[in-house]
């Protein structure tokens, strides 16, 4: 019956995070510096507050765009923390995740045959969705800007068929943001213009060395703000994901989260209720360790020679390959085979993070120090 699959659905592929995660998953001694998987666990009072909603039986469907007070408080935390100004009842959809809230808006906005402009390398999550619609993805190669997606860049792959621009920051898997700056010349490029904005903002209170600051400050009535509690929280099972976006957009994105999935979880809900009140500074003691973590990382891999760009948030870096000989894929699945610990191939973020490969800092620094002592090993024998 294979043969009757969707042709769109055969098309796509597994993400090639996953691919490589699965496949050294298991592996005695394995390091694994691959998965965006915080290393704290979520904070206790938040635990406390899903178990007491269990207790108290708040285990029924809620209204479908979220219970209105945990809608109530992701509006205030918006604006206390990014200056952000979102209606409760009609402007904000509390999610399964961020990766449902970008199922729902990109369903919402696309139709066939509409453009989406990507960043490349880019996560890998939006490509597979955008061909689900049957809209085109579009990346441009911010290689040579120092990764950085700016107006300049994006105004050249602008069509007629542009629905929409993805602007993911701080990137994965680049960990670049966007300056208050370069967000204005965004905003003027596509303000007055039929182009929807998608902002993923999910790492927004993982940034190092200055605010964060959304796009949706500017440009509101064309932007879709993604966020949720997986990053700033470490609540990654818990599943909530966050949408704001103006009335006249998400009473329409609306409809398609009820028909996907009624409601995010009623349990993860009140949990993330206390998360965004009482422990909305909870993300402040894991970004510090995180920052010790980016010095530590970043010294050590510039003194292996390798060439490496600082992120400014998230927790991850964007490393260029010490050999042209092999690809992103092979050089990883190398570094398995005879040092046992693994990164993610570039080529996982499209064929623009080819000649690169991805290392995650979300984990301990003693599994840190082994991890680089292992690549550094590496790194001597193919540079000889």
């Amino acid at each position: 019956m294979e043969h009757l699959i969707n042709t769109k659905v055969k098309e796509i592929e597994i993400s090639g995070i996953r691919k490589f995660f699965n496949m050294v998953a298991g592996t005695e001694g394995m390091i694994s510096l691959t998965i965006g998987q915080p290393d704290f666990p979520t904070p206790l009072h938040v635990k406390e507050a899903g178990k007491k909603a269990i207790d108290e039986d708040f285990t029924s469907y809620t209204h479908n765009a979220g219970d209105i007070s945990l809608r109530k408080a992701a509006s205030q935390y918006m604006k206390e923390k990014y200056s952000l100004n979102y209606q409760a009842d009609s402007e904000v959809i509390v999610t399964a995740g961020a990766s449902e809230a970008i199922d729902i808006a990109f369903r919402t906005i696309l139709e066939e045959e509409s453009e989406v402009i990507l960043p490349g390398p880019v996560y890998p999550g939006y490509e597979p969705i955008i061909k689900l619609c049957g809209a085109k993805p579009v990346y441009a190669d911010i290689r040579e800007n120092g990764f950085r997606f700016t107006a300049d860049v994006i105004e050249s792959y602008i069509t007629k068929q542009t629905r929409c621009i993805v602007l993911p920051y701080p990137s994965n898997p680049t960990g670049v943001s966007l300056s208050k700056q370069e967000l204005l010349e965004i905003s003027a490029l596509l303000a007055e213009k039929d182009i929807f904005i998608l902002a993923d903002e999910i790492y927004s209170e993982l940034v190092y060395d200055h605010q964060h600051v959304s796009i949706a400050s500017f440009l509101r009535d064309q932007t879709i703000v993604i966020n949720g509690l997986s990053k700033s929280h470490s609540m990654t099972g818990w599943r909530i994901g966050l949408l704001f976006a103006p009335e006249t957009i998400a009473k329409h994105i609306l409809k398609v989260h009820q028909y996907n999935v009624t409601c995010a979880t009623s349990i993860s809900q009140m949990a993330a209720l206390e998360a965004l009140t009482e422990g909305k500074n909870d993300a402040l003691p894991m970004k510090e360790a995180y920052l010790e973590r980016r010095n530590y990382v970043y010294n050590r891999l510039i003194q292996m020679g390798l060439e490496v760009q600082k992120p400014d948030g998230a927790f991850y870096f964007f490393v260029k390959l010490p050999t042209k000989h092999v690809s992103s894929f092979d050089f990883c699945l190398q570094l398995v085979r005879e040092e046992k610990v693994a990164v993610v191939p570039g080529s996982a973020f499209s064929s623009y993070g080819e000649g690169y490969f991805r290392l995650s800092f979300a984990c301990s620094m003693e599994t840190l120090e082994e991890g680089l002592n292992r690549i550094e090993a590496y790194v001597k024998k193919v540079q000889g």
